[in-house]
């Protein structure tokens, strides 16, 4: 393979637009709002009542237990995160040892796809069975982008990354916006059930990703893997890990984007719940309202994601994510004094929306610029991928405590500030690196 070949370029850009899906349809719009309303409609039905009283919770039974809708869904994807963090490491070491990423990737996207599918067959009498297609779909998505992030240093130079990476996200706004239009027509104009569109998530997924397998190139060092191959893998892993102490500026890196991507993973995963509950919307708007918000959020996205990456080949990597980080603490802070009405959380998803897609595609190719000349590129990716897991499951749980704690979900987003805060010093810390001016 020549690095730098366009066709395989495009090939891998192709992957977000086809696995960004999940992360819109499932994680964010349409799986939510059914998941609320059949555990919703299933409780009452228990009860024998018409609706909610005032601040009731929604209770659903889990292996024996009572248990609140959204505190079993929370749980189920931090499990989730947990697993792919003990997962990645190990697989990843395997995967450069035998030069197989390609066939991991391939693996795992199947597997989420197929488990986004099965969602169709949810069933609130089988909540056990049912949540484990959340969990297996969540793991197929986030294990399958291991082995494509690992995939940007090898086709491109590094010069180039910043507008890959872009050009990436961008396509993953896009083509996720035009299936949640699709599905928003076949729900809400055509008024066909939702469950369909875990169907057409899975098949759009695993139909679009045949263009990627088609250009990727497998096994790009000619790695010939011999018996052992676990234990070999694990001894891949090991040397990447040794590298981690002689390489500075990656170090500092990893630590500074454990915090600001926690932040920005947080928001993006909890930001409904904010709206939901503290957002005054007219009667009957609230589903509406937060739809308009998350299309808004990915059409600016988009945009975000492409003038970052030219910023950042203007004034370089890391002080175009300073500005970017510097932007969420001023989200949080607007969040937290002046959201109430709809228009004021319809302004600040259009900052976010800006920063969201920005600070994901220039932290991406500032780690890809930073690692040393290596074939293991699963291997460091796989920490990437882990310190951003670990950061999603100390962030979500660092939002909950701190509504519990101050009685308010505001305090938590103020309080989540406070990664962005850390992160955003730690920046100032990175060694003058010429890659990241390039």
């Amino acid at each position: 393979m020549e690095k730098g070949d366009k066709k395989v370029i495009r090939g891998w850009v192709f992957y977000d637009w086809a696995n960004s899906v999940y992360n819109l349809v499932i994680s964010s719009a349409i799986f939510p709002i059914f998941y609320n309303k059949v555990t919703e409609a299933h409780y009452l039905e228990q009860k024998g009542a018409v609706a909610l009283k005032e601040n009731e919770t929604v209770i659903v039974e889990f292996f024996g237990s009572q248990i609140s809708s959204s505190v079993l869904f929370s749980y189920v994807l931090s499990a989730s995160f947990l697993v792919v963090a003990i997962l990645s490491p190990i697989l990843s070491g395997v995967a450069d040892y035998s030069g197989n990423k390609k066939r991991f990737l391939q693996f795992f996207c199947y597997f989420g796809s197929l488990s986004a599918m099965s969602l169709f067959f949810f069933d609130t009498n089988h909540m056990e069975l049912s949540m484990l297609s959340v969990f297996f779909a969540s793991i197929g998505f986030w294990n399958s982008l291991v082995f494509y992030n690992a995939y940007l240093p090898e086709i491109a130079f590094p010069k180039d990354h910043d507008r890959i990476s872009a050009k990436g996200f961008t396509m993953g706004y896009f083509g996720s916006m035009i299936l949640l239009i699709l599905c928003l027509v076949w729900t809400q104009v055509l008024d066909y059930p939702a469950k369909y569109c875990f169907l057409f998530v899975g098949i759009w997924w695993a139909g679009f990703s045949q263009i990627t397998y088609r250009v990727l190139p497998h096994n790009v060092y000619n790695r010939k893997p011999q018996k052992g191959i676990v234990s070999k893998g694990f001894k891949e892993l090991y040397s990447v890990m040794k590298s981690f102490s002689h390489n500075k500026d990656l170090k500092i890196y990893l630590y500074s984007f454990f915090f600001f991507n926690t932040g920005v993973q947080t928001v993006m995963l909890l930001a409904t719940i904010f709206a939901s509950k503290e957002v005054e919307w007219p009667e009957g708007g609230d589903t509406s309202g937060l739809i308009i918000a998350i299309l808004l959020i990915q059409i600016l996205g988009a945009a975000g994601a492409f003038v970052m990456s030219k910023m950042s080949e203007k004034i370089g990597n890391i002080k175009t994510l300073m500005i970017s980080v510097f932007i969420w603490i001023l989200v949080c802070i607007g969040a937290y004094y002046f959201v109430y009405k709809p228009f004021d959380f319809y302004i600040l998803a259009a900052v976010v929306g800006l920063v969201m897609g920005g600070v994901q595609s220039v932290a991406r190719s500032t780690y890809s610029k930073l690692l040393p000349e290596t074939e293991d590129h699963a291997s460091y990716f796989s920490f990437y991928d882990v310190t951003e897991k670990i950061g999603i499951v100390v962030g979500t749980f660092f939002f909950g405590f701190m509504e519990y704690f101050y009685g308010s979900i505001r305090f938590s987003v103020i309080s989540i500030g406070f990664f962005f805060i850390i992160g955003f010093i730690l920046l100032f810390f990175i060694p003058k690196n010429e890659k990241l001016l390039e």
